[in-house]
């Protein structure tokens, strides 16, 4: 499935009816079974319908920081990226890219 970034906000936990997603590096990961992270009023619903790609690699939930752009991150936050994507890889199905 392709999803454009607007398409994939429809996805942000709060319509009951429909799964949760967050994308990493534009992959599309269904996060619904960690409903109680990525869902309303969870630790990480920022992140639900978006690519958290620069905030998971910055470790950071501030506004600006969730987003797609990997422009800038030094080697260090690239490594927790990749930390992050393999997390990710192992615990939710990947449905999907962002196009």
């Amino acid at each position: 499935m392709e999803l454009s970034s607007d398409q994939l906000k429809q996805f942000d936990g709060t319509n009951p009816d429909k799964p949760i997603y967050v994308a990493i590096k534009g992959r599309v990961f269904d996060v619904s079974s960690g409903k109680t992270f990525y869902g309303p009023g969870g630790s990480y619903c920022s992140f639900a319908g978006r690519d958290a790609s620069r905030a998971l690699a910055k470790m950071s939930k501030n506004e600006e920081d969730i987003c797609a752009s990997i422009d800038g991150l030094t080697d260090k936050e690239l490594g927790v990226l990749a930390d992050w994507e393999t997390k990710f890889e192992a615990k939710y199905p990947v449905v999907g890219r962002v196009v």
